[in-house]
């Protein structure tokens, strides 16, 4: 069930860093979620650094970390997309 679990908090972290970001994205859903599961992992890292790991009641200091590390990575994620998508279009013609 960890997998799952991971899966499904990488999707939703992934879906609101999208919805945070400025413009259009053209990141796969795929793409988005392994970037939010990583998101995810780096800002319990951040979290468990910062000694917010775990708190009583809700983690939200764990929460806002992983957030920010997914908008992060989805941001610089798009970018690489979209760049590496338009040289491939080049390479073709």
């Amino acid at each position: 069930m960890g997998w799952l679990w991971a899966i499904i908090v990488g999707l939703v972290l992934g879906m609101i860093a999208k919805a945070i970001i400025p413009g259009k994205q053209h990141l796969p859903l795929w793409l988005t979620v392994i970037l939010g599961m990583i998101g995810g992992i780096a800002g319990n890292a951040i979290a468990r650094a910062a000694g917010v790991e775990a708190t009583s009641g809700i983690d939200w200091w764990r929460h806002i970390f992983q957030l920010v590390m997914a908008i992060i990575l989805v941001g610089l994620g798009d970018r690489a997309w979209t760049a590496a998508r338009r040289d491939s279009g080049r390479a073709k013609a």
